[in-house]
């Protein structure tokens, strides 16, 4: 498990409430002692980071300790930032009298469904394709499954989402150019349904269309660059944490297999919140007897995984303090 610190991209995920948000910290400072620079990024709008690290955080990240960052990304601001851009680039080519109505249909965006998560995504793309950033680990305490799934199918979606803008544009014969040049296999190579372009394919088109086009493949480009990095085992790997309940193992074998079909790295999965051998009680007792059916389970589900294991704590996770001896019982079990 220790080379799960050594890519540069760790996604941590699991079902709600299972602590992947104190394991995905732990593993932050974990990396930190090691002397890697660590910057870990939370991607549910429902931000626990800050509350783990008992630090306030922000859309930017924020020096928590020597070598160690920390970010909660802000939907709302990804939101804004990105149909910004768009308002801009539409400013370029849109008559002066349809401007009011795309800032009206921009209001209606802000509201529509799956628009969070389409910005969301773009920005989780550009932190995996910055090698400028002077992070040695990125960490993303988030489930990965959906997000890495929509990642995988977001060119075909954008294919299918340029056809209705063209359609529907005053010079659809020539723009439709610009189609022929963002899907030339057209859907029929899902796994890689766009070539990187070496050469400039746009010379037959006028400059405003060239201009809409050339942002249409830039973006197409960054999705297809950060599922690059997610496919590639030298630099980005997953992990699951889950507890020894039934819902939580169902619902990690489905995200591995997930993973697993579409050639995407699992390194393992952590077992949180084992009763400790040293905690007595009847009740505990019979805890312990219900969670060693779940474990066995669990042995033979994720046989051909990893599975290391962090003992349920009398208290809750809080603090450097507690995250600096999880981080211990982390490096004990071989991460």
């Amino acid at each position: 498990m220790q080379a799960v610190l050594n890519r540069r991209l760790l996604w941590v995920g699991g079902k709600g409430g299972v602590g992947k948000t104190t394991v995905a910290a732990s593993l932050a400072v974990l990396a930190a002692r090691r002397g890697k620079r660590v910057l870990v990024v939370s991607t549910d709008p429902a931000h626990s980071l800050g509350d783990v690290f008992d630090r306030s955080l922000g859309d930017a990240p924020r020096r928590l300790q020597p070598n160690l960052d920390a970010m909660e990304i802000d939907p709302d601001i990804e939101v804004e930032a990105h149909l910004a851009r768009v308002v801009g680039q539409m400013r370029r080519y849109a008559a002066p009298d349809m401007m009011q109505e795309l800032e009206r249909q921009m209001r209606l965006t802000r509201q529509s469904p799956g628009t969070q998560e389409a910005a969301l995504l773009e920005r989780l793309a550009r932190l995996m394709i910055d090698d400028s950033a002077p992070y040695d680990v990125i960490i993303f305490d988030t489930a990965p499954t959906g997000h890495t799934l929509r990642l995988l199918t977001l060119p075909e979606a954008m294919a299918a989402w340029t056809d209705g803008l063209l359609a529907h544009n005053r010079k659809s014969a020539e723009l439709g150019k610009v189609l022929d040049h963002l899907t030339p296999k057209r859907g029929r190579d899902v796994a890689t349904p766009f070539d990187d372009p070496t050469e400039d394919p746009l010379s037959d088109l006028d400059e405003r269309t060239r201009d809409v086009a050339r942002t249409l493949i830039e973006r197409r480009r960054l999705f297809h660059q950060a599922r690059r990095r997610i496919e590639d085992s030298n630099t980005c790997s997953f992990l699951f944490v889950m507890t020894p309940e039934r819902l939580p193992i169902l619902e990690t074998e489905r995200a591995v297999r997930a993973l697993e079909e579409v050639k995407i790295p699992v390194a393992g999965t952590l077992i949180n919140r084992v009763i400790p051998q040293e905690a007595d009680g009847a009740f505990l007792q019979a805890r312990r007897e219900q969670e060693a059916s779940y474990l066995a389970r669990i042995d033979q589900l994720f046989a051909r995984l990893p599975r290391p294991t962090l003992p349920l704590l009398p208290t809750d996770v809080q603090g450097m303090t507690v995250l600096e001896m999880l981080a211990t019982k982390l490096e004990q079990q071989g991460f």
